[in-house]
C-alpha cells in the first residue's frame, strides 16, 4: 500500500506558477521529515526541497531556493510545494517521499507514481 500520494502538476508556462500536494494521511509522522524529488527519464531523483514535520525546518536545493516553498498542514496531513518562476528545467515528475532530516538526499521509501510537471518555454 502506498503510503501517500501525489497531485497537482500539469502543463504550465515558463514563468507560471504551480502547487503540488502530497496526502500523507494514511501515515504517521512525529520525528521524520518529508521531501520532494524530481526525476526525468533516465535520470536520477534530485532533492528539490525537504521539511521537517515535527518543527518546520525546511531545505531546499540551491537550484529552486527564492522560487519553491515546501510546507506542510498537520490538520490536512498534507506536504506541498509551492512553485513560482517555473522555468523549463524544472520539468520533471515530482515525487515525495520520507526522508531523514539529516541527510533528505536519500529517499526512504519506494517511489509512488509521482506528478507529471510540465514547463512550456
Amino acid at each position: 500500500q502506498v503510503q501517500w500520494t501525489e497531485s497537482g502538476g500539469g502543463l504550465v508556462q515558463a514563468g507560471g506558477s504551480l502547487r503540488l500536494s502530497c496526502d500523507v494521511s494514511r501515515s504517521s509522522f512525529s520525528r521524520d521529515a518529508m521531501a520532494w524529488f524530481r526525476q526525468v527519464p533516465g535520470k536520477t531523483h534530485e532533492l528539490v526541497a525537504a521539511i521537517n514535520w515535527s518543527e518546520g525546518l525546511t531545505k531546499y536545493a540551491d537550484s529552486v531556493k527564492g522560487r519553491f516553498t515546501i510546507d506542510r498542514d498537520n490538520v490536512k496531513k498534507t506536504v506541498y510545494l509551492q512553485m513560482d518562476s517555473l522555468r523549463s528545467e524544472d520539468t520533471a515528475r515530482y515525487y515525495c517521499n520520507r526522508v531523514l532530516w539529516g541527510y533528505p538526499a536519500r529517499a526512504l521509501n519506494a517511489w509512488g507514481q509521482g506528478t507529471l510537471v510540465t514547463v512550456s518555454s
